[in-house]
């Protein structure tokens, strides 16, 4: 029946929660937002309304739950809902006293709770409350807002729906709103649902089912609409005019330039990095229409809330080399920069806040792909998602009628709404290493996984990376499973190969736009007698300490420099660089290497603002590859005892008698990036218990 939308409701699944209004009203949620085609990430709302017992009368009371204030439908649970009395809340509109006293509202929506402890109640509350309806669904679906948003919305919605779809011109959502949208139904007793001017839809039903039918129903509508006209009036956007250069090209390039991008884009706050080259973008970024339509800015408030009112359309010429590339792109930003001032000169208004960043949030660059920043990967990536979304909306717009974007004022309105002011002022701060990238190689376990670990729970991105791709895999799976798919990326790394490491560093920067910190963790042991030491065991040794720690200083160096937000190298080295043992002359010398580039580079790279030190482990047993591979029992040789005997050993012999853990080297990592030590550079920190030999001075 449905060929544009999902129809995933399971008349068994149902059935187990019958007489559980609620439940099936999650469900119901649940699965609007498990398509992104009927409405985008936290965007949209829906309501039921139940019979609860009154607590203090212990008298039966019509209760509303909705969609609580920024929540998300596909992942929507009880303690995401408002529930209000819904008698109390029609009341209200004795107390409303018209537009300019709008936002007073939402204070007394607090006053209509049926649970105190609830989430907080959005600003389309009344768009619910109001309505008789039973079940409501509010959507952002991209087939309605294009209607919503061509020159032609009425006209097409009659031909469409006949009389059983209502249509209300933009006004930004509120209790005035509400009151228009309850009038509406009033008077048109027979309407399935009503389309708001350049937002979304309204939809209900007299049961959960039947409101998630009608949803899908109406939807599926527009889309075959849609589908129909595409190309018949014109070409898709006018027809092509720019080729999207091959998806392997695409990538190196979109690779090179996002560094570019995150530094220019970071001017306010360090910001964080998505690439897409979704077929609908590269359509529409080579497209004769790209320079009419992108000016023009996103409908729907959801989107320019979360991509600005339009995007920056990049001019990348071929024939510069990468100076003059980097100030031809740092002129558009200014110029980017200098338009949304300008905007918000025109528009603000005496109480508006103060302006935000001005630095652009999506970046289309022809040929290429869609870049987006913000201050973590999921909002970047979220941004991104709904500028597809309002893609889509031009596209089937200008494929039935004209486009239409948001009014200018209107759109500023919505931005610097105070409201929406009082919402981010709301917001946690940021962590230490928020809007941070760190690239840990050898992080698929021990010292490398636990400096990982830290940095994720600091506010960090990270790339992880392994030479065994299990061992990775299953380190990323755990990563995935503990924080989220929007925090870790990871790459099979060889640091000792020049080809492996460059792939590495290329999918941090399609993956987060760049790194800021680089820890080169990886390594090997082996303990040898000087005449058992192997020529093949020197170089081995050599090509992944040292020429490893070259390779991935060198490429992480070469991004930080393009980005110029400055960075940090950490080196994990031993407390053997420092001090001389038997049966150690390859891992003991290579380890001293390490630690004099460090040094070298710290005296190399501080005008660039990149701070190079180092961290000085030992005996770090839990975890850890170093153990295999015969390192354990080379070393209790050395020292006349057992294995099993090798922890206790190494902890009586420290000065503080204590067991060394991967926690203890990665909290040190992150007092060298965490912000307190911004000014040190080519330092060194021994995290070994104390040992009076490897004292540095």
């Amino acid at each position: 029946m449905f060929r544009h939308v999902s129809y995933l409701w399971d008349a068994g699944q149902a059935a187990s929660m019958a007489g559980r209004e609620v439940d099936l009203f999650l469900y119901r949620s649940n699965l609007l937002g498990a398509d992104l085609r009927l409405t985008n990430f936290a965007g949209g709302n829906t309501s039921v309304k139940i019979t609860e017992t009154d607590p203090v009368s212990g008298e039966p009371a019509e209760v509303m739950w909705v969609k609580g204030s920024g929540g998300d439908l596909g992942t929507l649970r009880r303690q995401g809902c408002a529930n209000l009395y819904t008698d109390r809340l029609r009341a209200l509109k004795k107390r409303y006293r018209g537009l300019a006293f709008e936002d007073e509202m939402v204070a007394l929506f607090d006053h209509c709770l049926f649970d105190p402890r609830c989430a907080a109640p959005s600003i389309d509350t009344p768009l619910h409350g109001l309505l008789p309806f039973r079940h409501i669904d509010h959507l952002h679906p991209d087939a309605i807002i294009a209607i919503a948003a061509c020159a032609d919305g009425p006209a097409i919605l009659r031909e469409l729906w006949g009389g059983q779809m209502g249509w209300l011109d933009w006004q930004r959502p509120g209790f005035d709103l509400g009151l228009k949208l309850e009038a509406l139904v009033a008077e048109n007793p027979g309407l399935r649902g009503v389309i708001l001017g350049g937002h979304g839809l309204f939809t209900w039903g007299d049961t959960s089912f039947d409101c998630y039918q009608n949803s899908l129903e109406t939807i599926e509508t527009a889309s075959v609409f849609l589908h129909e006209h595409f190309g018949k009036r014109r070409p898709v956007f006018g027809g092509a005019g720019i080729a999207a250069l091959p998806a392997e090209t695409r990538r190196e390039k979109a690779a090179a330039l996002a560094p570019v991008l995150r530094g220019l884009a970071s001017g306010h706050r360090p910001m964080i990095g998505h690439f897409t080259d979704d077929e609908r973008v590269l359509e529409f970024i080579g497209s004769h229409d790209l320079p009419r339509l992108a000016p023009m800015g996103t409908s729907c408030p959801d989107h320019f809330l979360r991509t600005k009112i339009r995007p920056l359309v990049l001019d990348l010429p071929e024939n510069l080399d990468e100076n003059a590339l980097f100030s031809h792109i740092e002129q558009q930003f200014q110029t980017y920069r200098a338009d949304y001032a300008a905007y918000y000169e025109r528009c603000k208004h005496p109480d508006s806040p103060a302006m935000r960043d001005p630095n652009p949030v999506v970046l289309l660059a022809p040929g290429l792909g869609m870049f987006t920043f913000a201050k973590d990967k999921q909002t970047a990536r979220v941004a991104a998602e709904f500028y597809i979304n309002a893609i889509n909306v031009m596209r089937g717009a200008e494929a039935v009628s004209a486009y239409r974007g948001l009014p200018e004022q209107e759109a500023f309105n919505i931005e610097y709404w105070l409201l929406e002011e009082a919402k981010l002022q709301r917001m946690p701060k940021p962590k230490p290493l928020s809007g941070k990238v760190a690239l840990v190689t050898g992080s698929g376990g021990g010292i490398g996984m636990a400096v990982a670990r830290k940095f994720v729970e600091e506010g960090a991105c990270v790339v992880l990376n392994d030479i065994d791709e299990a061992r990775l895999a299953a380190a990323k799976e755990a990563f995935v499973k503990t924080f989220g798919k929007d925090v870790v990326a990871a790459a099979v790394l060889d640091v000792s190969r020049p080809a492996s490491v460059e792939a590495a560093f290329q999918a941090a920067c399609l993956a987060f736009g760049g790194v800021d910190i680089v820890v080169n963790n990886a390594g090997i042991s082996l303990s040898k007698p000087l005449e058992a030491h192997e020529e093949a065991d020197w170089d081995r040794l050599y090509d992944i300490l040292v020429k490893g720690q070259f390779l991935c200083s060198k490429s992480g160096v070469s991004i930080m420099k393009k980005q110029k937000t400055g960075g940090d190298i950490l080196n994990i080295v031993s407390k053997n660089a420092l001090v001389a043992g038997p049966n150690n002359a390859g891992y003991g010398s290579a380890k001293a290497a390490q630690a004099h580039l460090s040094r070298l580079l710290a005296a190399e790279l501080g005008p660039d603002r990149i701070r190079v030190n180092t961290v000085n482990p030992d005996a770090v047993i839990a975890g850890s590859n170093i153990w295999a591979g015969g390192w354990a029992e080379g070393r209790a040789k050395a020292y006349g005892i057992s294995v099993e005997e090798l922890p206790a050993y190494y902890a009586k012999r420290t000065l503080l008698n204590e067991v060394i853990l991967p926690e203890d080297i990665a909290n040190a990592c992150f007092a060298f990036v965490g912000g307190l030590l911004s000014k040190s550079t080519g330092n060194m920190l021994n995290v070994d218990g104390g040992i009076a030999a490897a004292f540095v001075r």
